[in-house]
């Protein structure tokens, strides 16, 4: 089967199937693992933000909402090219990625018989359920199955540690410029690792916010996680950000990594929350996951 994935958190979900080498098409965007990017025909591209600031980068995803057009180019005639069987995408959020529909307007007028199937997990829960459904579309259900099991396991190895400990109040800040409150599968994290999430949206889409919103929250723990950012562009905007909550402890979190991304590696993000969250019950999180900003 060969598989085109229109969203880096489906190529991390394709990889962990071990269906890497049936992956034939990627986007600009994804780069876990590095090889996927490097090996594969990128068939969607898009602006390049890594010089722009979070201010800057919301007026431009904001003009070009309000002027109708798209924030990513799917190059038609490469993906033709590649004759996949299988491509996977969303509808969950236009910042993410191309909608699916706008995949399936160019396959009709390319000619292209592909399936399309489109993730969009809205809980913790959900992403997991995502894994088997590509595993199956994919012919691989087994795999996605003991993959999801494992990963089960390891929630609840986290869930037994921190079961009987208090739970910190914990702000999840998803941008900064303006600032938005934690949604969708986020919150679920928090929950798992130990914690309570505040000012949280749960199962529903982040929404910019006052930042008097998110102070009035009263949190113990701030966790920067800034969509599109790695660890070091998160503590950067962590120690921006940090003057605002002096009774609170304040963290920069690989966002892409572990948490913005509806993928395996959730449970990564998981754990590092909970080493956060509950240090002396938690194994130590790897080198670059997390880091308390003073």
């Amino acid at each position: 089967m060969r598989l085109v994935s229109l969203l880096p958190s489906a190529t991390e979900i394709v990889y962990a199937l071990g269906l890497g080498d049936h992956l034939v098409g990627v986007t600009f965007e994804c780069d876990e693992p590095p090889a996927a990017r490097a090996e594969k025909t990128v068939v969607v591209g898009g602006r390049d933000t890594k010089d722009l600031t979070p201010g800057e980068i919301d007026a431009y995803v904001r003009d070009q909402f309000a002027a109708g057009a798209d924030l990513y180019t799917l190059h038609a005639g490469a993906l033709a090219g590649l004759a996949p069987d299988l491509i996977l995408t969303q509808d969950l959020c236009r910042v993410c990625a191309l909608p699916s529909d706008h995949v399936e307007d160019a396959l009709e007028h390319l000619g292209c018989r592909a399936d399309v199937l489109s993730l969009d997990p809205h809980s913790l829960d959900d992403v997991l359920a995502t894994i088997v459904t590509v595993g199956e579309r994919a012919g691989v259900p087994a795999r996605a199955a003991d993959l999801v099991t494992g990963l089960r396991s390891r929630l609840a190895a986290v869930a037994q540690r921190v079961a009987a400990r208090p739970r910190p109040r914990v702000l999840v800040v998803e941008w900064v410029d303006p600032p938005f409150t934690a949604g969708h599968w986020v919150p679920d994290l928090v929950t798992a690792a130990g914690g309570e999430a505040v000012a949280a949206r749960p199962g529903r889409r982040s929404v910019a916010v006052d930042w008097a919103d998110l102070t009035g929250a009263r949190p113990d723990i701030v966790v920067v996680s800034p969509c599109g950012y790695h660890l070091e562009g998160a503590a950067e905007q962590a120690a921006r950000v940090a003057p605002r909550f002096p009774a609170a402890q304040v963290w920069a979190i690989d966002a892409d990594g572990l948490v913005v991304r509806p993928g395996p590696r959730l449970i990564d993000g998981v754990e590092a929350l909970a080493a956060v969250l509950h240090p002396d019950l938690a194994p130590p999180p790897p080198p670059g996951a997390v880091r308390r900003v003073a």
